[in-house]
Parts: structure tokens; C-alpha cells; sequence
């Protein structure tokens, strides 16, 4: 009886009446908070380009910023193709991460095993894989260290607190609570 009752009165009230003011049904805003997302894993945060930013925001606090950087420029170095046209590229990327990161020069040196590192005539032969072992040791110190101590961050959680307050305005009610509200009058 209800639902006869909430389909009368969206024929008789405009939908902005029932649906938000863009047309869409307010019960779609129920989609996950970014910050939830980010919470569920680091892997989500990592593909969520403002979870990056954030994360960065905290890592650079923590001097450790060059990790998250590190891992982005490993993911980004995996997409260039092999290709005898772009293998120059290939080379002056893999340079550059190695001296960016890996080589006792680095300027923004990561702490990775001793015994991971990288001869520099490795560089001679890129391949998108080269960095992994390096990427995957990098991606664990980023889980099990910073990552726990980011969602327990001011930072996080004044991100989730606004995202929370943003999403639930004062007068934000349901479809089935707006046609119960009018149809009780």
C-alpha cells in the first residue's frame, strides 16, 4: 500500500519534490565515501588520484613522500611499451627512477634491502617489470607502516568528518521519507 501511495504522489508532485535536484533518487547517494574506500585498503587509496594527494599531504609530514612517489613512478614506468621506437624512453625513464630514487645519489633516495638494489647496467636493458621486487618492497613499508598510521592521522580524519558533513545536509531525506512526509499532510 505504501508503494502505490509513493507512486501517486511522484506522479502528482514534481520530481524534484521526491529526487534530489539533478533528477537522480536520493537513495543513489549512498554510494561508499571516498574515505571509506581509502580505509578498505591501501590499494584503493592508491587509485583514487584526491587518496593520493592526501596521502602525499601526510607522507610529506613524515619526510617519507619519496615512497608513494617511488611506487607512482614504478606504475607509470610498467605502462611504457617496449617498442624499438620507444625504447630510449623506456631507458631515460628507468634512469630516472634510478637516479631519483635507488642510487646513493638520489635526491629522494628510498629505503630499500641492500641486496634489492639495483646494478646501474641494468639500465642498459629496461623492461616495465625491472622495478618491481623494489616496488613491492616499497608498497609493504607503505602498508604495514605509514598507511595505519595515515587513516589514525588529523588529516584523515578531518577529510572524513567534512566528506560526512557534506553528505548529509540538514535536510536530506530519503524519496520513501519526502512521499511519507507529503502524503501524511
Amino acid at each position: 500500500m505504501f508503494n502505490r501511495a509513493v507512486s501517486r504522489l511522484s506522479r502528482k508532485r514534481p520530481p524534484s519534490d521526491i529526487h534530489g535536484s539533478d533528477g537522480s533518487s536520493s537513495s543513489s547517494q549512498q554510494n561508499p565515501k571516498s574515505t571509506a574506500k581509502w580505509a578498505a585498503s591501501l590499494e584503493n587509496l592508491l587509485e583514487d588520484p584526491e587518496g593520493v594527494k592526501r596521502f602525499r599531504e601526510f607522507l610529506k609530514k613524515e619526510f617519507s613522500e619519496e615512497n608513494v612517489l617511488f611506487w607512482l613512478a614504478c606504475e607509470d614506468f610498467k605502462k611504457t611499451q617496449d617498442k624499438k621506437q620507444v625504447c630510449l624512453p623506456m631507458q631515460e625513464k628507468a634512469k630516472e627512477i634510478y637516479m631519483t630514487f635507488l642510487s646513493s645519489k638520489a635526491s629522494s633516495q628510498v629505503n630499500v634491502e641492500g641486496q634489492s638494489r639495483l646494478n646501474e647496467k641494468i639500465l642498459e636493458e629496461p623492461h616495465p617489470l625491472m622495478f618491481q621486487k623494489l616496488q613491492d618492497q616499497i608498497f609493504n613499508l607503505m602498508k604495514y607502516d605509514s598507511y595505519s598510521r595515515f587513516l589514525k592521522s588529523d588529516l584523515f580524519l578531518k577529510h572524513k568528518q567534512t566528506e560526512e558533513e557534506e553528505g548529509d545536509p540538514p535536510n536530506a531525506q530519503t524519496a520513501a521519507k519526502r512521499a511519507s512526509r507529503i502524503y501524511n499532510t
